[in-house]
């Protein structure tokens, strides 16, 4: 019987496990058995909290997407009578914290996006994070835009970030925060000088 108070340590564990087992030899070629042993643990304490690979994978992506939400909302809360375009460029700070573009973090991403063509458990959550993250910023845009031209730019400045992540992650080079603010101020700017005009 295991111990009480045990689970969120084991699955912490086998989450830092997966992180750095996909890290270092990618999602396809990762195993059970590597990820135990990684954890120090054995593969039937996977199965016992995760079912199979794709529950461990499933955990792993919620984990991250769950901090990637604890630095927008950690951000914002901060931001209460700020501006939109402050709003927005916190929102995209945290698109880029280091609980997303650590090196192990970044490969879990890529690999998660490419599993979810052909995972249901995990196209759903691939589904969840992205609508979360449009919902978000058309929220803050709505705020000084109309609907329409909220939703458009709520979805240009979720194509951005996604494809500047992307860029980066894949160039294999560190994250460049300076041109990341360059790029995307600039597109917010662009979306709420409307307002103005």
């Amino acid at each position: 019987m295991p111990k009480v108070g045990m689970q969120p340590i084991r699955q912490r564990q086998l989450i830092d496990a997966t992180l750095a087992t996909i890290n270092e030899v990618g999602l396809h070629y990762a195993t059970i058995s590597q990820i135990a042993k990684r954890a120090g643990v054995s593969t039937g304490i996977i199965s016992h909290y995760f079912g199979d690979k794709n529950g461990l994978l499933e955990a792993t992506m919620r984990d991250i997407t769950s901090k990637l939400q604890l630095a927008i909302l950690g951000r914002l809360k901060t931001l209460s009578d700020a501006s939109a375009e402050e709003r927005l460029s916190a929102i995209v700070d945290a698109n880029f914290d280091e609980t997303q573009v650590h090196p192990a973090v970044a490969k879990a991403w890529l690999d998660f996006w490419a599993s979810s063509l052909h995972q249901p458990g995990l196209h759903r959550l691939q589904k969840i994070s992205s609508r979360r993250l449009f919902s978000t910023l058309t929220a803050e845009f709505h705020k000084v835009l109309e609907k329409v031209p909220a939703r458009v730019a709520g979805y240009g400045l979720a194509a951005l970030i996604d494809g500047l992540w992307l860029r980066a992650a894949l160039s294999g080079d560190p994250f460049d925060p300076q041109m990341i603010k360059t790029i995307t101020r600039q597109f917010i700017r662009q979306q709420l000088a409307s307002t103005h005009s």
